[in-house]
């Protein structure tokens, strides 16, 4: 019975790829494809990216079910699904605990990026199309946002939309034109829900797919920074390569599983994770008429949002607030010229100098301090600190092409290690 099974499931698949091109892709992209032998555990992430964008639009696909995108019903819609929808609560957990693990996993992948200098040549645009998806990822998260119209929901939108009024001449019009009324309203959610349900996660598809498409025709980079492709065997294949398939499937499988494992963990134990992943004032309906005591972003967006506050001073006759605009935009924009500031000799920091992995730890740091005071209320002693970390976080990018070049660098290996 078994063998009658597996030869109508063969019979099937060679039918089908008479018609499309299955076992070649498959074969191109997965069984076939040679990756370093030597990924370590920052290599876990890409696909665990992968997988908690799997999980983030099945929920969102339930979720939509039930929610209505009308001013007056959609709080109340949220609440109907986590009350009477049988599981419905389940589903909001996932989705919400999936968007901030969405982001740990991105910015640790992202990390993994700057640390082996997987953004020099020839993978540049393959960085670059990763940077898109992130600015995609984060405008998905803010479209999001508003849409459980709770109060945080609704000043947070209101004061993200506002800052678009800094800028000169077109500010107010511009800002007048995402939110659709002079206020955040009813047409605002209902133009949010459109990006948030079908514009971005057809752009976010996109750009996975070119993304990996571009990763697999330039190779995977390695935590030694060497390109496997000019080492290859009688039958063409890279000595310092394996097949992705069987032996990376089976390796990244545990971590898939102690991924889904730890999310179980926060949604079934802490699902707001003490207000940094549903903020308490979501918790309320929005009142226009009755500002929250603090608003602050997501935790995924407070290190930018940090960056808008740190800048105080009007200087050459622009006000301060622009100048927050302009260096928040900067501070996502600048990852763009990562490839073309690094004048390293080598890719990855096991053969880099002193100077590289300070300045890349006091990065990290900085980063981390900044995402930290975006949670607080502004005080004139943490503005000073988030100053300072500005500074650190920019003056990494700044520097990069002159410390890049004097950094004594180790001698790289022939093949991977």
């Amino acid at each position: 019975m078994k063998s009658v099974i597996v030869k109508n499931l063969l019979g099937l698949r060679n039918w089908i790829d008479a018609r499309f091109p299955l076992m070649q892709l498959w074969n191109e992209h997965v069984g076939q494809y040679y990756a370093p032998k030597n990924f370590n555990f920052w290599y876990y992430f890409g696909v665990l990216a992968l997988v908690v964008l799997v999980i983030q639009i099945l929920t969102g696909i339930w979720l939509v079910m039930s929610y209505k995108p009308d001013a007056n019903f959609a709080f109340a819609s949220v609440e109907y699904m986590m009350r009477d929808v049988e599981w419905g609560w389940l589903i909001r957990y996932m989705h919400s605990t999936g968007a901030s693990f969405f982001f740990i996993v991105i910015y640790l992948h992202m990390f993994r990026g700057i640390m082996y200098g997987s953004y020099q040549k020839p993978r540049e645009l393959l960085w670059i199309l990763g940077m898109c998806l992130y600015l995609a990822l984060m405008a998905e998260a803010f479209f999001g946002y508003l849409l459980p119209w709770g109060q945080m929901s609704y000043w947070g939108a209101q004061v993200i939309i506002s800052l678009f009024g800094a800028i000169p001449f077109v500010g107010e019009t511009l800002s007048l034109w995402i939110r659709g009324d002079y206020v955040v309203s009813d047409i605002t959610l209902n133009r949010f829900f459109a990006f948030h349900v079908i514009a971005l996660p057809f752009a976010i598809a996109g750009l996975v797919v070119l993304h990996i498409l571009a990763l697999h025709h330039v190779g995977s980079n390695n935590p030694d920074g060497i390109d496997i492709k000019a080492n290859k065997n009688a039958q063409g294949n890279p000595v310092d390569g394996i097949p992705f398939h069987p032996y990376y499937t089976t390796k990244d499988a545990p971590a898939v599983v102690a991924l889904l494992i730890l999310m179980a963990v926060v949604i079934f134990f802490a699902p707001e994770m003490g207000g940094y992943f549903l903020e308490h004032n979501n918790f309320v309906p929005a009142d226009p008429l009755k500002t929250p005591e603090h608003i602050a972003p997501v935790w995924y967006f407070t290190p930018f949002y940090s960056i808008l506050r740190a800048n105080t001073i009007n200087f050459f006759m622009v006000p301060a607030k622009l100048w927050g605009v302009i260096f928040m935009g900067l501070g996502t924009m600048v990852f763009f010229l990562l490839p073309w500031l690094d004048k390293g000799k080598v890719r990855s920091i096991r053969y880099r100098g002193w100077i590289y992995k300070t300045a890349l730890g006091l990065f990290v740091v900085s980063f981390l301090i900044l995402g930290y005071l975006g949670l607080l209320p502004p005080t004139p002693a943490r503005t000073a600190l988030a100053q300072v970390c500005t500074v650190i976080y920019f003056l990494f990018f700044l520097l990069m092409p002159f410390y890049t070049k004097w950094d004594k660098t180790k001698p790289v290996p022939e093949r991977v290690t």
